[in-house]
């Protein structure tokens, strides 16, 4: 016959003309997936030698002088283990685990150190991972190589599903903590707080005496210089200057005293929460009720938070609530002490209205205290605080 009967293959290839490129039988993603799985083995066996050698170790002469220390660095050893699992997994595995934050310790020095290795959770966490990471390493690495060689159509798909346990494992097990790592992004931003509301009381302090009690003093000492001079010139006149200096010296002792009734009142100190707030209420411009039902006081840096808080917020009700009354309610319930003041005021009180509301819910919040404030337009407006309690020893 002339005519040849041809056969296709799904593709024509003319005489002469080259084939088509070879193309691979696995994605590289899939490579990639079969590579993580095969040196689970040999860095599991690794990891798992090393972890519990030198904790059991460590835990094992924790009563000599060297096994805490060998423990600490164990654990130091289990950090970065765990940051070079992490790496491993988002190279080969596409999983982006974030690092967790650094472990530091409060105080300089060798005990405080030690203290926050052993006590580290990240750490813990990592080694509990390279111990749970051996049985799993050893069956995924004889599933992976058994089946390169008779079970590779459906490879993609073993190492695919193995591959996701892994990743599960490094999400659960190497991921920082998101309740923890909100908490020291807290106590981070409370610590700011903290430091800037010093730095501006610190510059206030300064401020005070710059410009009242010491520029009285100055002229004090100016006043009393030519008062001596004209002593023997001019008696009747060193005299009143003499009685001017006595005013001035009045009017300086007066302001030295309320700037220390501003950094703490000597009768916060002396007789309590409960006679101070009566104290502050008698200097409101409005007529405040005051009421505490404490039946002991709390440590001093609590007392004077709460003390400076009610001060901010009595002033607030003098200067901008045109209130004919207020009222103060304090009280302690389980943990926490609680702060109510009420005024009947045309409210519309706002955190972000420039009256200091917000730096007072700060300063609350950097002691774990919580500010609430409920003013409507038209009033009443209602300031509810709450702090931690610590009763004194």
């Amino acid at each position: 016959m002339s005519d040849r009967s041809q056969v296709s293959t799904g593709a024509d290839v003319r005489e002469g003309a080259s084939p088509p490129p070879p193309r691979a039988a696995l994605s590289g993603g899939t490579w990639r997936e079969i590579g993580y799985l095969l040196a689970n083995f040999p860095l599991g066996v690794f990891a798992f030698a090393v972890v519990t050698v030198w904790l059991v170790l460590g835990i094992g002469l924790s009563v000599t002088v060297i096994g805490l220390p060998l423990l600490a660095v164990g654990l130091l050893v289990c950090r970065q283990y765990g940051k070079l699992e992490r790496a491993r997994a988002r190279v080969l595995l596409g999983v982006r685990v974030p690092e967790p934050s650094p472990a530091r310790a409060r105080d300089g020095g060798f005990f405080p150190w030690l203290w926050m290795r052993l006590t580290d959770p990240v750490a813990w966490r990592h080694a509990l991972f390279a111990v749970v990471r051996l049985p799993w390493a050893v069956l995924t690495f004889a599933v992976v190589f058994v089946s390169l060689f008779v079970g590779w159509p459906a490879l993609p798909w073993v190492a695919r599903w193995l591959s996701n346990v892994d990743r599960a494992m490094v999400r659960g097990l190497l991921s920082p903590s998101d309740e923890l790592e909100r908490r020291i992004a807290e106590l981070e931003s409370d610590r700011m707080t903290v430091t800037d509301t010093a730095a501006a009381d610190l510059r206030r302090i300064e401020r005070d005496l710059h410009d009242g009690a010491q520029a009285r003093l100055v002229a004090l000492a100016m006043g009393l210089g030519l008062a001596k001079e004209k002593l023997l010139e001019d008696p009747d006149a060193a005299a009143v200057m003499v009685d001017e200096a006595h005013g001035e010296v009045k009017l300086a002792l007066q302001e030295l005293r309320d700037l220390a009734r501003g950094i703490h009142p000597a009768i916060l100190t002396d007789r309590g929460l409960g006679p101070a707030l009566v104290s502050l209420g008698g200097r409101c411009t409005v007529p405040v009720t005051i009421s505490v039902e404490l039946s002991e006081r709390p440590v001093a840096a609590i007392e004077g938070i709460a003390y400076f808080t009610v001060s901010e917020l009595l002033q607030n009700v003098s200067k901008h609530s045109a209130a004919r009354s207020a009222s103060v309610e304090v009280w302690r319930s389980g943990a926490r002490l609680l702060i109510r003041v009420e005024d009947d005021g045309r409210g519309g009180a706002r955190l972000d209205g420039g009256s200091g509301m917000a730096g007072l819910a700060e300063r609350l919040e950097s002691v774990d205290g919580l500010f609430v404030l409920d003013s409507p337009e038209g009033g009443p407006t209602r300031v509810t605080a709450e702090l931690p309690w610590r009763g004194r020893p």
